[in-house]
């Protein structure tokens, strides 16, 4: 029961008109930053904090600013993913692979809307999880130390080889890739430097923008170039702008599944809307059987949607509750909280409930505001597609330019993307799948970092791998995403053989 006073208390603080005003401005901006590459929910809350406290706004306006633009940013990088091929930003990936096919086949409104809706009942079900489950799921996730989090690592790499069913060893090749990328720059424990090229341009690795603009932005960009002639469009516009009621049904088990498995990898400190997304992709895969995963299933926009969005909002779980981010965009938040002098962790639910719970209200409302404001959109997204190649093509080049050279301001950067671009449209030329490279990028520091801590507390002990129960079903889990699949086509395989004598 002091559950839902304390919601209520919340909803109180947040549907005052100025925090209302400020949600609405937070869920417009978050979609606006979202839709441009590179930029992503981390660099829309880092620009924007400063700015909350410069105005002086309330501890508990600041985080509703800050949070509604979180979950903008996770509703609008699915628009550039599913329109130009170029996700807005990590969590996007996922969603360019059907979502993108689904534009040239002339259904761009079609991904837009079950993606707005999707990405709606996600983030409602995770919300509704943080007002039931807080407690609970937050002192679960401290049962995952850097050995359970490795395991995790492991499956997820272990899922990108069958994410390509058609071809999974150029699949593994491009995971394999992106983990090599991964190690360039300073190693954090001893201070070597790896890879490096003696370029101190490159000390502090490969940054995340420059890979996914170049490999995503630029190599899209050339084939554009290729394969149209100047004033042609790149895909058709589509002339419905609404999923069916038969689109609707095959995408809804999709949803609700994807949205537990979002929301319960966002509680995890540290996983993120990628791996989130990942996951949930390759579990409606394999739960389809379809073949038509990648070439424009809506079930492929559906799932990740859900899941980025369930995860983006599961990650306010152990940010609030134990006061650790559960995701880069909540640690920028933390920063927020600091500034304010304001210590995150369980006693904010006694001491500052307003902020709290505001906070929680806040969510739900945005989240209403979003699909409000993202559906009648949705027409005027598509109509991005009828842009001539000749103005469209120049755009993204340069939006795709001052993101990535905003990162550290250097033209090294720049000419890295192009480069990087160049590679990742021979890579495309051969039938390398992109989203195995990026995702192995996103995933190797952190495999690297949490083998290395947990070898560092066990002394070099192997053992700790595959110690705790957590990790044996991870591990068992891996071995099993990689041998049953060949099992059970050649299973199936001789069934069909019998069959037929």
């Amino acid at each position: 029961m002091d559950t839902w006073s304390f919601l209520m208390q919340g909803f109180a603080v947040a549907m005052t008109p100025e925090n209302l005003l400020i949600a609405l401005i937070g869920c417009f901006i978050g979609t606006i930053v979202g839709l441009l590459p590179g930029l992503g929910p981390i660099n829309g809350v880092a620009i924007l904090m400063p700015l909350a406290f410069a105005l002086h706004l309330p501890a508990e306006s600041a985080l509703i600013l800050l949070a509604t633009v979180y979950i903008g940013c996770e509703y609008g990088g699915r628009i550039s993913s599913i329109l130009l091929n170029v996700p807005g930003d990590a969590g996007a990936i996922m969603t360019a692979l059907d979502g993108y096919p689904m534009a040239q086949q002339g259904k761009a409104g079609v991904a837009l809307s079950i993606s707005a809706v999707s990405s709606f009942i996600g983030s409602t079900i995770a919300i509704i999880g943080i007002i039931l489950f807080a407690p609970l799921l937050a002192s679960w996730s401290l049962a995952f130390g850097p050995a359970e989090y490795f395991a995790l690592m492991v499956f997820a790499i272990a899922c990108l080889g069958s994410m390509m069913s058609h071809n999974p060893l150029k699949s593994f090749l491009a995971a394999l890739i992106g983990l090599g990328m991964a190690t360039v720059g300073v190693d954090a424990n001893t201070g070597v430097y790896r890879f490096t090229f003696d370029s101190v341009h490159l000390s502090d690795g490969i940054q995340f923008v420059v890979v996914v603009i170049g490999l995503f932005s630029v190599s899209e960009i050339l084939l554009m170039l290729e394969s149209t002639s100047s004033g042609q469009k790149a895909v058709r516009a589509s002339g419905r702008m609404m999923f069916n009621m038969k689109e609707a049904a095959m995408a809804t088990g999709a949803t609700l599944r994807s949205s537990f498995i979002g929301f319960f990898v966002g509680v995890l400190p540290g996983a993120g809307a990628t791996i989130a997304s990942a996951i949930a992709y390759m579990t409606e895969k394999k739960i389809s059987g379809s073949d038509q995963f990648g070439k424009g299933d809506i079930r492929g926009v559906a799932a990740p949607e859900a899941a980025n969005n369930a995860s983006a909002c599961g990650s306010f779980i152990p940010m609030l509750t134990l006061g650790i981010p559960g995701s880069g965009t909540t640690a920028v938040m933390v920063g927020a909280l600091t500034l304010y002098n304001i210590t995150p962790g369980p006693a904010m639910f006694v001491e500052q409930p307003d902020i709290v719970w505001g906070l929680i209200a806040a969510l739900l409302i945005g989240n209403v505001m979003l699909l409000i404001m993202n559906i009648p959109m949705i027409n005027v997204f598509a109509r991005m597609l009828t842009i001539p190649l000749w103005f469209l093509v120049p755009a993204i080049a340069a939006i795709s330019a001052v993101g990535v050279y905003a990162v550290h301001s250097t033209t090294f950067d720049l000419l890295l993307m192009v480069g990087l671009g160049i590679f990742g449209y021979i890579l495309r030329k051969m039938d390398f799948p992109m989203s195995p490279l990026i995702l192995g990028f996103v995933l190797g520091e952190m495999l690297e970092q949490n083998l290395r801590r947990a070898l560092s507390i066990s002394n070099g002990n192997l053992v700790i791998l595959w110690e705790s129960l957590i990790c044996k079903v991870l591990l068992v889990l891996a071995i099993a995403v990689l041998l049953v699949p060949p099992i059970w086509k050649r299973w199936r395989r001789h069934r069909l053989k019998l069959a037929e004598e």
